[in-house]
């Protein structure tokens, strides 16, 4: 079992140093501290590597409110990083090779989400050679600068060498966030010795360059400027984040945690995730939030929730679809998440809400059907009522049960739900499920605050369907068993085909297009057949092609 827990005690493969505004991120990676029986060499990684990456993104815009620029660089000499280990992807499965590549992109994504709206800059100090997902690591940062040194380069030789793509990106940041030119980018994801320093320059791949005797100094400036323009605080406490699943139990039947419990039953190949409301106050005030920390329920249960993703992406493949329910008391839910509007400037009630952002995305691109249950007792209200527009389809209880005391369910959309927490395509749930639909849209942004009940919720489009006590268990158990009948590469299709909805942006590329392909040219001899490319890596034959174009 892949375990996501991790903390600075127990970091094998990276250093972070603290020196006011500026944490410099150290990468140094053990070669015997890998997930499998390979060796990390030449500063490569594998996903422990990148857990523990993510474990340290984490923690830097949570624990230090006052860090303003984040270097990252190579912890070895003339090395930045190898990229993604090739004996780890050779001998990987199929579905933890693509696995592997999306988290690796979303633990990017993170990076560069901190660059973007945390007052957090990332800028990559390249200090060696900076190889495929080596050079993807650099790409994901604000500002790359290059050691001049005569000898180390920038490349993608994953084309050339490895018959796939990077697959972290790289194609795409190298022309839609640098703008380097089509013809140019061609050249370069095709030369495997990469390119050295004035060049990398001249075509837009680094930012700045710098010979090794004055190399320290430029990053430093660097980062000090980028510092000098963010909004962190400059003192002040932040929020110590326990081990990612700390609070979760796991067995063979699921998980249990504080606010978040997954059952699986492996029959109909389905795992029941329960999302629990708040049981008590809530902080109002940002000051408030930090004083609570993880004890408060925003932060709590994004963290639950965001582990017990990973979990079942990892863990549990062949439980294909998820079911997404809650229980408590609305009008609690309500309140907890108000912070998120009534004190938004403040900089953690910002990361908490760009966590809950990131999370749900990373719920969005998970390769699981999506079913949401409204039931009785449920609290699907703002935030939480992001888990029925996410879903690929929502049922609603309509009515009252008469076998409980338990009222009939509500769906409450609030003004989080307009815009707060945007999907890939940059777009809310709501406004994605009405593209193109302008008046349905607004009729929906209209109904914001107020309590819909099932036949409401249906006429306001938010729902699929509103089932009575009736035909509720028949209808849920035979949509679930025909679900489960279909082929799981077909569901994957078409569920990400259906759930972007929208304009193209970097993150729907990477996640959308670049996956697409990557996951097919994982399939291919030319790449993992037994005379393919990856298994022919650094062995000294040449890999056999089929010549053929599909």
């Amino acid at each position: 079992m892949i375990a996501f827990a991790t903390d600075p005690d127990t970091y094998r493969h990276w250093r972070v140093d603290y020196d006011g505004p500026v944490a410099t991120v150290s990468m140094q990676v053990d070669p015997r501290g890998g997930l499998g029986d390979y060796e990390l060499k030449l500063n490569s990684y594998d996903l422990g590597v990148d857990i523990e990456l993510y474990d340290i993104v984490q923690r830097l815009r949570f624990e230090h409110p006052e860090v303003r620029a984040v270097v990252l660089t190579g912890g070895i000499d003339k090395m930045f990083c190898a990229g993604a280990n090739i004996q780890m992807l050779a001998g990987s499965t199929h579905g933890h090779k693509v696995n592997f590549c999306k988290f690796t992109n979303e633990t990017r994504n993170g990076i560069e989400d901190a660059s973007a709206h945390s007052g957090q800059t990332w800028i990559a100090a390249v200090n060696g050679t900076a190889a495929g997902g080596g050079y993807e690591l650099a790409l994901a940062c604000a500002d790359i600068i290059l050691i001049d040194d005569r000898a180390s380069t920038v490349s993608l030789p994953e084309v050339p060498l490895l018959a796939v793509l990077p697959g972290t990106g790289g194609l795409t940041r190298v022309v839609d966030k640098r703008h380097v030119r089509r013809d140019l980018a061609d050249v370069f994801a095709t030369r495997a010795e990469g390119v050295k320093a004035e060049q990398a320059l001249h075509w837009g791949l680094v930012d700045a360059i710098a010979p090794k005797s004055g190399f320290a100094t430029v990053v430093q400036a660097r980062a000090e400027a980028f510092a000098a323009t963010s909004d962190r605080p400059m003192e002040g406490s932040g929020v110590a984040l326990p081990r990612l699943g700390a609070s979760a139990t796991v067995s063979a039947d699921g998980l249990r945690a504080t606010s978040v419990d997954v059952s699986i039953d492996r029959d109909l190949g389905a795992a029941r995730i329960v999302v629990k409301g708040p049981t008590g106050p809530q902080p109002t005030t940002g000051d408030e939030l930090i004083a609570a920390g993880v004890q408060s329920w925003l932060l709590s249960t994004v963290s639950e929730l965001d582990h017990a993703i990973l979990h079942l992406r990892f863990n549990e493949p062949e439980v294909g679809t998820w079911i997404l329910t809650t229980e408590g008391d609305p009008d609690e839910v309500a309140s907890a998440e108000q912070i998120l509007i009534s004190d938004a400037d403040h900089w953690l009630v910002r990361e908490c809400r760009l966590y809950w952002t990131r999370t749900l995305k990373r719920l969005d691109v998970s390769s699981r059907t999506l079913v949401t249950l409204i039931e009785p007792g449920s609290c699907f209200v703002g935030v939480l009522a992001e888990l029925v527009l996410a879903a690929d389809r929502a049922l609603m209880f309509d009515g009252e049960p008469s076998s409980s005391s338990r009222s009939a369910p509500v769906l409450r959309l609030t003004d989080v739900n307009d815009g707060q927490l945007p999907m890939s395509n940059g777009l809310s749930r709501l406004r994605t499920r009405f593209w193109g639909r302008d008046t349905v849209h607004a009729a929906a942004i209209d109904r914001i605050g107020k309590q819909l009940t099932a036949s409401e919720a249906a006429d306001a489009e938010v729902i699929t369907n509103a089932l009575d006590e009736i035909d509720w268990d028949d209808e849920v158990r035979l949509m679930l068993e025909e679900r489960n009948s279909f082929s799981p590469d077909a569901l994957t299709g078409l569920e990400a085909n259906l759930r972007f909805v929208g304009p193209e942006t970097l993150e729907t590329k990477i996640f959308a297009r670049l996956a697409a392909w990557q996951n097919w040219i994982f399939q291919r001899p030319n790449a993992v057949g037994p005379n393919g490319a990856l298994h022919s890596y650094g062995t000294g034959s040449r890999p056999q092609f089929d010549e053929g174009r599909v």
